[in-house]
């Protein structure tokens, strides 16, 4: 086969296999599975494309069909999961995030997330800026309702989890600001969700504002953040804020690739 034969026949199995990724990240962000109408929609591919796909994606064991006529993830899915928690080394994969925003800001950037039931610092890039904010560490815990990421994770975590999380915990005030009751912090989860964001106004540590984003929309259980001395942050919110969700938005494609 000649390297223009190559080419040809690849593209074709390249764009198939984006679509299939496409309709299995879909499913796998539902709630209660997807119809083909509802996939197709969601993807952006013809019904008849999407139903082939589908067929596929059944054959490997990656989705089935229940019975109301809805696809849902496979069996096979678990294998996935599985050795994506074996093979995971954060700050590999999370580092080049950080230091993408960091790099463009010039403020200590982290990413955050969950685990073992706890919301942990996972990956930290310092900024350049002559005067940092002292965010804290690698692999540091606790006072999630004070830090912007915390309330981020919180806010896209299941009800479950969310639940767990608020009845096992305490809300101790750290600074004046800081959120201390279980009824507050909800509230403001909700507002979180609503506009796709998270801040933190000298809630952590007076004189730090942070801010955070969800990767892969929330689904993800992951979120990335940014902190800044607070009178930087008031002047440059909107291009932090700008900046943290373009980054994020390119991320799975351009950084976590390398």
């Amino acid at each position: 086969m000649t390297a223009r034969e190559l080419t040809v026949d690849s593209e074709p199995r390249v764009h198939s296999a984006a679509r299939a990724m496409s309709i299995l990240l879909a499913v796998a962000q539902s709630d209660q599975g997807l119809t083909t109408k509802e996939i197709s929609e969601r993807v952006g591919i013809g019904c008849r494309a999407t139903y082939h796909l589908l067929r596929a994606l059944i054959a490997a064991g990656m989705v089935m069909r229940d019975d109301r006529n809805r696809y849902l993830l496979g069996v096979r899915v678990g294998t996935l999961a599985h050795g994506f928690a074996r093979q995971l080394h954060l700050s590999e994969q999370l580092g080049p995030i950080a230091r993408a925003i960091a790099h463009e800001t010039g403020e200590t950037a982290y990413v955050s997330g969950w685990r073992s039931g706890e919301i942990a610092v996972l990956a930290v890039t310092r900024g350049l800026s002559p005067i940092l904010a002292a965010e804290g560490g690698q692999g540091d815990v606790g006072d999630a309702h004070a830090r912007a990421s915390g309330k981020l994770l919180l806010a896209y975590a299941t009800q479950g989890t969310r639940e767990t999380y608020l009845s096992a915990h305490k809300f101790p005030c750290r600074t004046p600001k800081t959120i201390g009751s279980r009824g507050r912090l909800e509230r403001e989860l909700e507002q979180i969700r609503e506009r796709g964001y998270a801040e933190d106004d000298e809630e952590y540590a007076p004189g730090l504002c942070c801010l955070a984003v969800p990767l892969d929309a929330g689904y993800s259980p992951f979120a990335v953040a940014l902190s800044a001395p607070r009178d930087r942050f008031v002047e440059e919110r909107e291009r932090y804020l700008a900046t943290l969700r373009r980054i994020v938005g390119t991320a799975p494609a351009d950084l976590l690739a390398g």
